[in-house]
């Protein structure tokens, strides 16, 4: 099948299914400081490696959160996966889930992080 949907199109097609108006507020944010790097993150990860086959959006939020839970440095970024995981069908079980499974290769430190930021993002 051929299409004539950009990369750029294609990102914010699916920027908009994963993380609805979150990944947007990121967007936006970029523009007045590196909009050359918004265009960037629409085109390679929501353009190119979201739009592959293979994994579902909601198994691609799977391996998003616990990468990101893993770094222990990403909060802000685990926030907007948090909630476009929610987004794509995942439950606050399976969040707590993949939070918890970072203690065993990630740390303790790294899963309280992240269970503590789910937390917030499940009582907004």
């Amino acid at each position: 099948m051929t299409t004539t949907e950009t990369r750029l199109e294609r990102g914010h097609r699916n920027l908009a299914q994963i993380d609805g108006s979150g990944g947007q507020a990121v967007i936006d944010a970029l523009a007045d400081i590196a909009p050359d790097f918004a265009t960037y993150l629409l085109e390679f990860p929501f353009g190119d490696i979201y739009a592959r086959p293979g994994l579902s959006h909601r198994d691609r939020e799977i391996a998003t959160i616990a990468a990101l839970a893993a770094m222990g440095n990403a909060q802000p970024q685990l926030r907007v996966h948090i909630r476009a995981g929610l987004n794509v069908g995942l439950t606050r079980t399976e969040i707590t889930e993949i939070l918890m499974q970072m203690a065993v290769y990630a740390g303790f430190p790294a899963a309280l992080n992240g269970l503590f930021l789910a937390k917030e993002v499940f009582e907004e």
